[in-house]
């Protein structure tokens, strides 16, 4: 029986994705590192620092380090976040109704632990989360299911008693991978890429989320 419920952040719970490309090209140009637009797609679904460390490697530059590269993207993610995303629609509604039928809630997010928690609290959402993991803490990113499985054990919850809801199909594998139920809430642009079947099921935003669907 499905008694925790663990929600990704970026592109799920906020309308942060967009961002990232720009922020990371912006930062990337600044600090002549040759990366276009096109070569993000070398690194879909890896955590900022192994971004960077990527770039370094086929990509190399001189000047800054690659660590401090990935904190100079934070740095802008967080501030272009604050000013220009928001809360992605039913998130907070159904935060709210999982809350009040006494359901478990954990975030668990590819994001640094730092922008996980500027975010949640600029927008007023912190408090719905008992856990919140990073893939910080763990020594694999999505699609390996290990900050999942950080944050259901944080939670006091198997594996099998969690559903996941994820934008991603890095997140649906990693979801699967962890022996969870997912959601997939794919954005409109992707909403009909094939590899979201592994899926449970799909639904096109927060908005449709209710408890029949658990």
């Amino acid at each position: 029986m499905i008694n925790t419920v663990i929600f990704d952040m970026d592109g799920l719970l906020l309308d942060t994705e967009p961002l990232w490309g720009t922020v990371m090209l912006d930062v990337a140009q600044r600090n002549n590192i040759p990366i276009t637009r096109e070569r993000f797609k070398e690194t879909t679904g890896l955590r900022i620092y192994e971004v960077t460390d990527h770039w370094a490697l086929h990509y190399p530059w001189s000047g800054k380090s690659a660590y401090n590269v990935a904190e100079e993207i934070l740095d802008e993610i967080i501030i272009a976040a604050k000013s220009h995303a928001g809360i992605l629609r039913g998130v907070e509604q159904s935060l709210q109704l999982l809350k009040e039928n006494n359901y478990k809630i954990g975030l668990a997010s590819s994001s640094p632990s730092r922008m996980i928690d500027e975010l949640v609290s600029h927008f007023g959402i912190k408090h719905y989360f008992e856990i919140i993991t990073s893939a910080d803490v763990v020594d694999l990113g999505k699609p390996h299911p290990a900050v999942f499985l950080h944050c259901a054990e944080s939670l006091g919850a198997k594996p099998n008693e969690c559903l996941v809801l994820e934008d991603s199909v890095n997140g649906v594998i990693a979801g699967k991978a962890a022996r969870m139920k997912v959601i997939a809430v794919p954005d409109e642009a992707h909403y009909h890429d094939p590899r979201f079947s592994i899926a449970d099921t799909k639904i096109g935003s927060m908005e449709e989320f209710s408890l029949n669907i658990i």
